[in-house]
C-alpha cells in the first residue's frame, strides 16, 4: 500500500528559526488538502517530500523507505510536483515537448512517452495544442500544460501546489476529475490549496498548518467543523459551510448540493 510517514520532522533555514516543528503523520490513498496561511510550513513539507531539502532532524519514508537514501533523481521518479507558478516550470517551446520532457528524462522510451504525453494533454482538455508554443497561451491554459506535463510522468504520488489558479468552473472541474481518477488509479494526491470550496468539494482528508505545527487532521467535514481553530489560523470556511453556521442548521454540509438535498428531505 503506498504511503508517506512524516516522522517527528523539523526544518530550520536558519538556526532557532524553526519552520516545521516535529511533524508526524502518515498521508495514505484519501486525496489529502494541506492548507494554512502562508508561512505556515506547507511548501516545506511539499520540498521535504521531494526531496529538494533535507530535514534537521526525523524522517521521511515513502513506501516504508527513507527518502535520505535516495538523489533527488530516484525521488522524481515516485514524486511528480506541480508548481503553483507554471512559468517556473515550463521552459520548452511547444507544448508535446513540454508534456514529454518529464517521462524522457525518468526513462521512458519516446515512442510509450509521446503516448503518456498524448494522453496527458487529451485528460486536460488540451488535444490540439501540440505545436503551440506554451507561453503563447492563457495562465489558466499554461497551468493545465504544467499539470499534463506530471500526469504523463506516471508517478506514485502527485504533488499540486494551488492547481485551481486561475481556473474557471470547468478548468477546476477538469482538475476536480482528474484527482478522483488518479485516485481510482491507486496514487496519492496531495494539494497545497487556498481555495477552500475546492477543498470541500474534492478531497477526502485535510491537515490544516499553523506555525509550522500541524492543528487539525481529519475528514473533510470534521476539520471545517472546528470552525474556531479554523478562524484562529485565519482560514475562511468553504462558502457552503459558512452559510450553514449563520443559519444554525444542525448538520455542517460541504456542498451546495448537500445542502439543497437535505433541504428538499426536509420539505
Amino acid at each position: 500500500m503506498k504511503q508517506i510517514e512524516v516522522r517527528d520532522v523539523h526544518f530550520e533555514y536558519q538556526t532557532e528559526q524553526e519552520i516545521l516543528k516535529g511533524l508526524s503523520f502518515t498521508i495514505d490513498q484519501r486525496p489529502t488538502a494541506i492548507i494554512g496561511q502562508n508561512g505556515a510550513g506547507k511548501s516545506t513539507l511539499v520540498k521535504l517530500i521531494k526531496g529538494l531539502i533535507r530535514p534537521t532532524k526525523g524522517k521521511i519514508l515513502i513506501n516504508q523507505e527513507d527518502i535520505a537514501q535516495k538523489t533527488v533523481a530516484q525521488i522524481a521518479k515516485q514524486v511528480g510536483l506541480v508548481f503553483q507558478n507554471p512559468d517556473d516550470q515550463i521552459f520548452k517551446h511547444t507544448v508535446l515537448d513540454e508534456v514529454l520532457f518529464g517521462p524522457l528524462q525518468i526513462g521512458l522510451q519516446k515512442k510509450e512517452a509521446k503516448t503518456a504525453a498524448r494522453e496527458a494533454l487529451e485528460l486536460l482538455g488540451l488535444e490540439g495544442l501540440e505545436k503551440v508554443n506554451p507561453y503563447d497561451l492563457g495562465l489558466s491554459e499554461r497551468k493545465l500544460v504544467s499539470i499534463a506535463a506530471i500526469i504523463a510522468m506516471d508517478t506514485d504520488i502527485v504533488i499540486f501546489d494551488e492547481p485551481t489558479i486561475a481556473q474557471d468552473a470547468m478548468g477546476k472541474q477538469r482538475i476536480q476529475h482528474l484527482i478522483r481518477r488518479l485516485r481510482e488509479q491507486g496514487k496519492l494526491v496531495i494539494s497545497i490549496l487556498h481555495d477552500m470550496d475546492f477543498v470541500a468539494e474534492t478531497f477526502e482528508r485535510v491537515l490544516v498548518f499553523g506555525n509550522g505545527e500541524v492543528l487539525l487532521d481529519g475528514s473533510t467535514k470534521e476539520v471545517f467543523s472546528h470552525k474556531d481553530i479554523i478562524e484562529e489560523a485565519a482560514l475562511t470556511l468553504p462558502t457552503t459551510a459558512q452559510l450553514c453556521y449563520s443559519l444554525g442548521c444542525n448538520e455542517l454540509f460541504l456542498t451546495p448540493q448537500d445542502f439543497i438535498d437535505d433541504q428538499k428531505a426536509q420539505s
